[in-house]
């Protein structure tokens, strides 16, 4: 991206709220301030031309694109932990459990724990007894009719 000095004292990333030259953590919003920044900012005398326009452009569809993949995978990556855990029902399972202790028994159940904070991200757990395992935390699989 090209870099327009800011008006004034603050620069127009940081007017935007991003602290130093790490631009890699800036999310759809972030940078469509940062544009309307800069836009409100370019000197008269010498506006942004066309072809960086276009430019922001095309990185603004870029990031929307890539964040809309990444909830795809994400869902994809939930659906397919939950069918793995929902074929473990009824398999004596070898796992840690959430205070790391190690844990086997017949899985009787699964659940989805969706964070407090973050409501997009999700944690696929079996219930072992009273034992909450995380389906990443699972050792080894034995199949309790053999």
């Amino acid at each position: 991206m090209t870099s327009i000095p800011g008006v004034g004292s603050s620069s127009s990333a940081s007017a935007s709220g991003i602290k130093g030259n790490d631009l890699s953590s800036v999310d759809l919003d972030q940078f469509l301030g940062l544009l309307i920044t800069e836009l409100q900012n370019q000197d008269p005398l010498n506006p942004m031309d066309n072809a960086q326009m276009l430019t922001q452009i095309s990185q603004i569809r870029e990031i929307g694109s890539t964040n809309k993949l990444t909830e795809t995978l994400t869902t994809l990556s939930i659906g397919q932990e939950l069918s793995m855990a929902s074929n473990m029902i009824g398999k004596r399972v070898s796992a840690l459990d959430t205070d790391s202790e190690s844990v086997e028994g017949v899985v009787d159940r699964v659940s989805v724990q969706t964070d407090s904070e973050d409501p997009s991200i999700r944690k696929v757990s079996v219930h072992i007894g009273d034992s909450i395992v995380d389906i990443k935390n699972i050792r080894e699989i034995v199949d309790s009719a053999g």
